[in-house]
């Protein structure tokens, strides 16, 4: 159980101990647009026990704002619970929800200590079927909420939910407050700074900014992270064009996050790079 606690007009944020992940609800004359549904079938049925003790009214709307389990593996509880409702998602997200997720639960199967093992592998996985490119607006009757793909870094499938009657940006993972920035295998390190600026440029100075995990935070914390993702970003093409190994990367350059987290953004930052920004190993 989870708390949901309004951060702006009619916008609330749950916060689950489980990878420290938050759950957005909108509200609208129209119900409610809930932006991310938690990690299993289970934790999602925790997550609607939560919203209706908000008695905000009934979920019409669901957003996923990439394909990482722990953002869409409580789609189904919504549907079986709410109907059929509609799950918005970038295409590139809703593509590879169902794959990623067949990886994660593969990732559970083979760890038999994990408490969480049973209910993940109990899920049931479903995919967004409302898809957009770029941007959409969605018409929730006394307001509207926007979301907008920024381009490439936590995934090919970011997007931000802008509500822009209460200045509030939902950022997904593309921002973390409770922890590093997440380079997974399926990450962009060379585009994630762009995106960030797009981010940047959807907010204001008084902008509430949710995180994927952790506290909201504001632009000032969003400027200081976009900051340190180039940096990312810079050493891995200054890195590559010494002729430094991807396998020594790591040592070889100062990081602003701990190195031990940054493994896959060497390699997929070395992968995105063309051929002639890789120089051969000095000797």
């Amino acid at each position: 159980m989870s708390d949901f606690i309004e951060v702006a007009e009619r916008v609330w944020v749950a916060r689950y101990e489980w990878f420290d992940v938050n759950v957005t609800a909108v509200g609208s004359d129209r119900g409610l647009l809930v932006v991310d549904t938690h990690s299993s079938g289970l934790a999602a049925s925790g997550v609607i026990d939560d919203l209706r003790r908000l008695g905000a009214g009934e979920v019409t709307t669901v957003v996923n704002t990439h394909c990482h389990f722990d953002h869409t593996f409580g789609n189904a509880a919504f549907r079986s619970a709410y109907g059929d409702i509609a799950i918005h998602a970038h295409e590139n997200a809703a593509a590879t929800t169902v794959p990623w997720g067949e990886r994660t639960k593969q990732r559970y199967a083979d760890d038999p200590d994990d408490p969480h093992r049973d209910e993940v592998l109990a899920t049931e996985l479903v995919a967004a079927d409302h898809t957009f490119s770029s941007a959409v607006s969605l018409d929730l009757g006394d307001r509207v909420v926007e979301l907008v793909h920024p381009g490439r870094g936590h995934t090919d499938g970011d997007l931000v939910v802008r509500i822009p009657d209460v200045d509030v940006l939902l950022a997904g993972d593309l921002v973390e407050e409770s922890a590093p920035p997440v380079y997974g295998d399926d990450c962009f390190p060379l585009d994630w700074p762009h995106s960030m600026d797009i981010v940047l440029g959807l907010t204001t100075s008084s902008s509430t900014v949710v995180p994927g995990h952790g506290a909201p935070v504001d632009r000032d914390f969003v400027e200081v992270q976009r900051n340190d993702i180039g940096l990312v970003a810079d050493a891995i093409r200054n890195l590559a064009n010494r002729g430094v190994p991807p396998d020594q990367a790591l040592e070889a350059a100062e990081w602003p996050f701990p190195s031990e987290r940054l493994a896959a953004a060497l390699r997929r930052g070395y992968e995105q790079l063309p051929r002639g920004q890789k120089r051969l190993p000095l000797v």
